[in-house]
């Protein structure tokens, strides 16, 4: 795969920015904006009539104060990592929660919705956010902060601030894999051209709206999630499903090379890919070498399926130490994985700080 290398001599000139930055009290950026699916939603399907929901234990039992939040997640989500190491004292506030009103917009807000996708029809059929609405929700939060801050204000933290996105698992593993529409009508390579179409659209939009640094996440190893072996792998094996790696891989090489030709495109646009699937791949290959017990299991339940309303109270099984797993539930990693994963982040985010 291809993806933007930074170079680690430039780590300690960051770093050192980082530390005059939080000596100041203040983040490397003025604010964070985040689109995407479960990966990154801090709870705006919450207040939504769908089944894709975390906000009841045992979700978020390490979080702050032990209580869910709508984190697909028993802790931090790695981009809550992220914040941390940018010298964000405070979360983003997920957009459609009761918290996020007046002065708490101005560090940014999350828009990101579980089960939606670059596809508009997987949002819609678990009811969730789509990227548009995504979309929508935040130009009416530009309305709102130029209400609060000012025009000139509102303009200047749009252009400072780092957006991130994080889509197209949900694409595959919840509506391509598993609706014939869909499957019988693309290969897998077409669907992925789809998806990028729809992922160019989304930069272009978040440009003319005044983004400037974009960080988009790769694909994870899809094939390696718990529920993708126990669901698409051959029976009896607990290896990862070698053609939704693939498929992953195939999809990643496009978004790199789309993102390529949007920043020589659009004057000005600083758009980084971070790749998590080599990361994961890492930790779900090689968990005893990165301090985990376990990668195949998640910790909730039985570890081989259970995700959203099935990650419950009553889930036998459910692990003590979510700490020795790589995984949480069947789709989502740990905290501890999360914070790996995060560092990552921030080493191949370096170019989005200057």
């Amino acid at each position: 795969m291809e993806f933007p290398i930074i170079s680690y001599s430039t780590v300690p000139f960051v770093l050192f920015a980082f530390v005059l930055s939080v000596a100041n009290g203040q983040p490397l950026f003025p604010a964070m904006f985040i689109f995407g699916d479960s990966i990154v939603d801090a709870g705006n399907n919450n207040i939504l009539s769908t089944i894709i929901k975390a906000d009841f234990p045992p979700y978020g039992r390490d979080f702050i104060n032990q209580k869910p939040t709508g984190r697909f997640c028993n802790g931090k989500l790695a981009l809550d990592s992220t914040a941390e190491i940018l010298g964000f004292t405070e979360y983003p506030l997920a957009y459609l929660s009761k918290e996020a009103k007046g002065k708490k917009l101005l560090i940014g807000a999350n828009f990101a919705s579980a089960s939606s996708g670059y596809h508009e029809s997987t949002a819609k059929l678990y009811n969730t956010i789509s990227l548009t609405k995504q979309m929508e929700n935040y130009k009416e939060y530009q309305n709102k902060l130029v209400k609060i801050v000012g025009k000139s204000n509102a303009s200047s933290l749009i252009s400072a601030g780092i957006y991130f996105i994080c889509s197209g698992s949900s694409d595959f593993l919840l509506n391509y894999y598993i609706n014939p529409f869909l499957h019988l009508a693309n290969t897998p390579d077409q669907f992925s051209d789809i998806l990028i179409e729809s992922y160019a659209s989304f930069i272009q939009d978040l440009y003319r709206l005044g983004a400037r640094k974009i960080g988009v996440t790769s694909l994870p190893p899809l094939g390696c999630l718990p529920a993708a072996i126990t669901i698409f792998g051959s029976a009896g094996s607990n290896d990862c499903v070698a053609k939704l790696n693939t498929n992953a891989v195939s999809f990643n090489n496009k978004l790199n090379h789309a993102s390529k030709r949007l920043q020589r495109k659009l004057s000005g646009l600083n758009l980084v890919v971070f790749d998590i699937y080599q990361p994961l791949y890492n930790l779900v290959t090689k968990p005893a070498e990165n301090g985990f017990a376990e990668a195949r299991k998640a910790c909730c339940g039985t570890g081989l399926l259970e995700t959203s309303i099935l990650c419950n109270e009553l889930a036998i099984g459910t692990c003590a130490n979510a700490s020795e797993y790589v995984f949480w539930d069947a789709f989502h990693p740990s905290e501890a994985a999360n914070k790996i994963i995060a560092h990552g982040l921030y080493t191949t985010g370096i170019s989005l700080v200057y």
